[in-house]
């Protein structure tokens, strides 16, 4: 198959790239490591009238350290990046080992954490751990810029809040507190296929060794990818052992909607919720203690 036929647009400048948008609208489309437009394009799902191609932009590929343990991604930072990075290593452990399940090498090499998110794919393992994460999300324009929660981002399958002449810029994700252990595990029928169901958990411990905070979300269990409040709420001021954490992974299956198909079906992906939770949640708490000891 062969797309159709559009105009094409390298960027020499941010600038340039957000003005041809701006002229362009909705039959514009950014082209960042292609790994999902260019496949659509070529099966004519996707028919943009315009290419504007960002790989010019070396500007937006960057991990900068930011305040308070916190870390700045630009937008154009391939998926190979994050997973070698010291810095996102050190500083953002649970973007390191979800990355490791982005599909496979050779993608790994091309596909942009921008693009990723931007596509806002509902089986995609990062957006899940941007929520878990509480990111924040710096769009650009020709008008100006503005943040956006990532809580607030993902709208629906393949739908996010982006305006028409709006890009992604720049991933903001915020500092972990002390005495804090991540964890990310999912399923898949295959090494690099996308997940039947993933799990990004966060678990804060305090000095007393109960839990000061928790974040967990989930992967392709539903339209968006799903943050489930209540269940991290459960275990917050209470220990986090083995009968806490259970409670809590029971209580996903209420917070999830997810879709069914020749894959797995919604009621062995509300198993598999509870089953991925538990073990997040256990190794995320594991690692927090293990950390507090360490110091």
């Amino acid at each position: 198959m062969k797309p159709a036929p559009f105009r094409y647009v390298a960027a020499e400048s941010l600038g340039q790239a957000l003005s041809a948008k701006a002229a362009g609208g909705d039959e514009a489309r950014f082209l960042a490591g292609g790994q999902s437009l260019v496949p659509a394009m070529n099966f004519r799902l996707a028919r943009p009238a315009m290419l504007i191609d960002l790989n010019p932009l070396f500007e937006l590929d960057y991990v900068r350290a930011a305040g308070q343990g916190g870390l700045s991604i630009g937008a154009l930072t391939r998926h190979r990046t994050l997973e070698r990075s010291p810095l996102v290593a050190e500083h953002a452990p649970l973007v390191a080992e979800a990355v490791r399940h982005v599909a496979h090498p050779q993608i790994r090499n091309r596909g942009t954490l921008g693009g990723n998110l931007a596509h806002a794919d509902p089986a995609s393992e990062l957006p899940a751990v941007m929520l878990a994460l509480g990111a924040r999300f710096r769009v650009r324009s020709a008008r100006g810029e503005r943040w956006i929660e990532a809580a607030g981002f993902f709208r629906g399958p393949l739908a996010t809040a982006l305006g028409p002449e709006e890009m992604l810029a720049e991933i903001a994700l915020p500092g972990l507190p002390p005495r804090s252990g991540t964890c990310f595990v999912e399923v898949a029928r295959r090494r690099g296929d996308y997940a039947l169901l993933g799990v990004a958990a966060v678990v804060t411990l305090g000095d007393d060794g109960t839990c000061t905070a928790a974040g967990l979300a989930l992967c392709n269990a539903g339209a968006t990818p799903v943050r489930a409040t209540r269940s991290a709420a459960m275990l917050v001021g209470r220990r986090a052992g083995e009968r806490e954490i259970a409670a809590a992974a029971a209580a996903v299956a209420g917070e999830i909607d997810p879709p069914g198909n020749v894959h797995a079906t919604a009621a062995f992906r509300r198993h598999l919720a509870g089953v991925l939770t538990r073990r997040a949640l256990a190794t995320a708490a594991a690692r927090a203690g293990a950390g507090a000891r360490a110091r």
